[in-house]
C-alpha cells in the first residue's frame, strides 16, 4: 500500500503529460527549446513529438542517467548535485542557442529541479573548480535549498533571469516542474528565465551565515553586482506540476486503499532527523487519541529537509533515509506504524535509491544485520542500514521531480 501511494504521487507529475497540457500557441517563426533539470529531457521529448510541424531546435541539460531521445532537441547529461565540465558546456550551448533571435521567434524553457547543477556558467571571477568547492560546502552546511539557490543565482551568468534577457526580443515561455518549498519560480533551478527576488547582498548573507569560504574576487564581485536581469515584457512562466499536486494524488490513492489521508503540508523543511522525531509524535497521537485523524490513516508531507554534516564527516545516506531512521529510532518498534519516504526523482541525494521503508521490526532486523540504528544515525549512514535490511526503495530515474514524498501509515 505504501508503494502504491508513493507511485501515484510520482505518476501524477509525469513530465510528458504535464507538458502537453500546458503548451503555448505556436510561433510564427522558429521555436528554440532550452532547459535544465531532471525532468527536462522527458519534457523535451514530448514537445518534439507534439510540435512535429514547427521549425524547432534546441538543447537541454539533465542529470546523468536521466536522458531520453528528444529528436531535434539535443540532450546533454551533466553533474548533480555538483556541477561539472558538462554542466558548463551545457551553459555555453544554451546561451548560444538563444542568441540572434527575432520577435517572431519563441523560446520555450523547460525547467525542473536539479537544473542549478546541470546548467552552470560561472561569473567571470569564478572558475568551475571554485564553484564546485562552494557547492560542496553549501551541501554540507545545512543550508536550505532556497539559501543554496540564492548563492548559485548570483554566481551565475545564466540564472536569475539572465538567460531570458539574452533571448530578447524573442518571446520566452517557461514551463516549470517545481521541486522547491513554496513553488517560487525564481528558486526552481535558480530561475534562469525568472528575475531573482534576492540580491547579491542576500547571497553574501548566506555565505557568512554558514561560514562558506569564497575567494575574495568573488566576494568583491557580489558587493559590486547589480540585483538581477530585468524581466522582459514578453516573458511568462507556468507551473505544470508541483508537490501539492503529487500529495493530492497520493491522498486519493490512500483513500482508495481504505486509509484516511491527512496532508500536513507540501513544503516542510528543517533537519531530517528532527522531522522524523516530530512525525513519530504525530503518528503516536493518531494511534492513541485519533488526533489529528483517526486510524487507519496516512500522514502525507512534502518539501525538502536538510542533513547537516559535522566535522566528523558522513557515511552513505540521503535526507529521506535519515528521516526514516530517526522516525524508526523514536518509535522504538511501535506496533502498527509503517512509513515510506523517497525523493520523487528516484535519487535520494547521491545514492541509487529513492528512499526506503520502515516497519515495526526495522530496529530488530537492523540489529540482526549488525547495524546499530542509533550509531548509524549519528554517522549519517542511513543508506547502509536500509541496504543491510533490504528496505531500500529503488525506482531508477523517474524523469520528474516534485521533491520528497513522505508517507507515514498508522494501521
Amino acid at each position: 500500500a505504501l508503494r502504491r501511494i508513493f507511485d501515484a504521487a510520482i505518476e501524477s507529475a509525469a513530465a510528458g503529460p504535464a507538458l502537453l497540457d500546458n503548451l503555448p500557441d505556436k510561433p510564427e517563426g522558429r521555436c528554440v527549446v532550452v532547459g535544465a533539470g531532471k525532468a527536462s529531457a522527458a519534457m523535451a521529448a514530448a514537445l518534439d513529438t507534439a510540435w512535429a510541424d514547427v521549425d524547432l531546435s534546441g538543447v537541454v541539460s539533465t542529470r546523468y542517467g536521466h536522458a531520453v531521445p528528444a529528436g531535434r532537441i539535443a540532450i546533454i547529461e551533466a553533474g548533480h548535485p555538483v556541477p561539472d565540465a558538462a554542466s558548463e558546456e551545457a551553459g555555453r550551448k544554451v546561451l548560444a542557442a538563444v542568441s540572434d533571435l527575432s520577435s517572431d521567434d519563441l523560446v520555450i524553457a523547460l525547467i525542473s529541479g536539479g537544473g542549478s547543477a546541470c546548467l552552470a556558467l560561472p561569473i567571470e571571477p569564478l572558475s568551475l573548480a571554485q564553484k564546485q568547492d562552494i557547492t560542496n560546502q553549501l551541501l554540507a552546511s545545512g543550508a536550505t535549498i532556497r539559501e543554496m539557490n540564492i548563492v548559485r543565482t548570483h554566481l551565475s551568468r545564466l540564472k536569475g533571469g539572465k538567460l531570458a534577457a539574452a533571448a530578447h526580443p524573442a518571446r520566452v515561455v517557461t514551463l516549470m516542474i517545481s521541486d522547491v518549498p513554496g513553488d517560487n519560480p525564481a528558486s526552481i533551478a535558480s530561475g534562469p528565465t525568472v528575475p531573482s527576488d534576492s540580491t547579491p547582498a542576500d547571497a553574501i548573507a548566506v555565505i557568512d551565515r554558514f561560514g562558506i569560504d569564497v575567494p575574495k574576487p568573488v566576494r568583491d564581485h557580489l558587493l559590486a553586482a547589480d540585483k538581477s536581469a530585468p524581466a522582459p515584457d514578453n516573458n511568462s512562466s507556468h507551473m505544470i506540476a508541483s508537490p501539492a499536486q503529487a500529495l493530492k494524488a497520493a491522498a486519493s490513492r490512500a483513500r482508495e486503499l481504505g486509509y484516511a489521508p491527512l496532508i500536513l503540508g507540501d513544503s516542510l523543511e528543517g533537519e531530517s532527523r528532527e522531522l522524523g522525531r516530530t512525525m513519530a509524535g504525530i503518528a503516536r497521537s493518531v494511534q492513541t487519541m485519533g488526533e489529528p485523524v483517526r486510524a487507519p490513516a496516512v500522514l502525507l508531507s512534502g518539501g525538502e529537509t536538510t542533513v547537516t554534516i559535522g566535522t566528523g564527516g558522513a557515511g552513505r545516506g540521503g535526507r529521506n533515509t535519515e528521516f526514516l531512521l530517526a522516525l524508526a529510532v523514536d518509535l522504538e518498534g511501535e506496533p502498527g506504524i509503517w512509513a515510506l519516504a523517497g525523493d520523487s526523482d528516484g535519487i535520494d541525494g547521491t545514492e541509487d535509491a529513492a528512499g526506503a521503508v520502515i516497519t515495526p521490526d526495522t530496529l530488530a532486523r537492523a540489529n540482526e544485520a549488525g547495524a546499530d540504528p542509533r550509531d548509524t544515525l549519528e554517522r549519517h549512514d542511513s543508506y547502509s542500514l536500509f541496504d543491510a535490511t533490504g528496505d531500500l526503495v529503488v525506482t531508477g530515474p523517474t524523469l520528474t521531480n516534485v521533491n520528497d514524498i513522505r508517507i507515514v501509515m498508522v494501521r
